[in-house]
């Protein structure tokens, strides 16, 4: 099977446990997740299948919203509740001041990795080194909150969405939160909504998934992979371009019959063969008024 499947994560689950179920469940070895989510968080996790294994990195740069519960007062060394208090501080803070300070993390911020990640130095993960009790450091990041929202504050407990990039950790936004209002925070539950165009309501349970398996429907729930790009255009290539493009080479308009200046500089594309099977993503080069391979999901060449 090639493709996607929007899998929503259960508590006490991490990441990997997820493909290791969905290997047993679809008996297919061929499987990666898209960005690893806290084992105590919930909510939106694509996984791709088959040849969909090469969107995985593309996957996890894509924007993602959360639905977070922040406790201000308390600080500990994982910058969540699962982990021990190092200091707590009752918060004399009002609710402007707070939502203030949340609103001044909106935009480019520089964000330190928490050392309970699975980021790795030097080859070891860094939570590895934080069980051994050893703290390393760890250079700051760029990421980018495209949007934060409150829905619910009764202090000390704020309940907010936020929109993000890739690489960002909401347990340190908590964390920041709390150490710039000079009361300590962290985060209490996490929810991922939303990853690219997949989003929580369409996700589904590994138990669902199974139910779905054992009726012979699971390809229900499998968005195909070439339906990954379909804000592209598609072309269908036959004869010689075809076997370029088999072969991963570039293959010239000329083979397309095109009309001069139908398609633009970098424009990119869905390619498909005379058989209607996807081969991959091309994009057009003017000057050379040939299309060049972006990114090949047919495996081999020929037919």
């Amino acid at each position: 099977m090639n493709g996607v499947i929007n899998v929503y994560k259960e508590a006490g689950y991490t990441s990997h446990d997820v493909v290791a179920k969905l290997r047993g469940i679809l008996k297919q070895k061929k499987i990666g997740h898209t960005g690893t989510l806290d084992p105590d968080a919930v909510g939106v996790l694509p996984v791709c299948l088959g040849k969909a294994t090469k969107l995985c990195d593309m996957l996890a740069g894509e924007k993602k919203t959360y639905e977070a519960v922040m406790r201000l007062g308390i600080t500990t060394d994982t910058q969540d509740m699962s982990g021990m208090v190092v200091r707590k501080k009752e918060p004399s803070v009002m609710d402007k001041e707070v939502r203030e300070c949340i609103a001044s993390f909106l935009g480019e911020q520089m964000q330190v990795p928490p050392m309970y990640s699975a980021l790795k130095v030097n080859g070891k993960k860094l939570y590895e080194l934080a069980r051994e009790g050893k703290t390393v450091e760890r250079k700051a990041r760029p990421v980018h909150f495209y949007r934060i929202e409150i829905l619910d504050m009764e202090l000390p407990v704020i309940r907010f969405t936020v929109t993000c990039s890739k690489g960002t950790y909401i347990r340190t936004l908590c964390h920041d939160i709390g150490e710039k209002l000079g009361c300590g925070g962290c985060m209490e539950s996490l929810m991922r909504t939303r990853v690219g165009r997949f989003k929580l309501e369409d996700s589904l349970k590994l138990s669902q998934i199974e139910e779905r398996t054992a009726a012979g429907r699971v390809q229900e729930c499998i968005l195909p992979l070439d339906e990954m790009f379909d804000d592209l255009p598609s072309l269908t290539v036959t004869g010689q371009a075809q076997q370029r493009a088999y072969n991963g080479n570039g293959f010239h308009g000329r083979y397309l019959k095109l009309r001069p200046g139908e398609w633009k500089e970098g424009q990119q594309v869905r390619v498909y063969d005379d058989q209607k099977a996807f081969v991959g993503i091309y994009q057009y080069q003017k000057e050379a008024d040939e299309f060049t391979l972006v990114k090949m999901f047919r495996d081999g060449g020929g037919r």
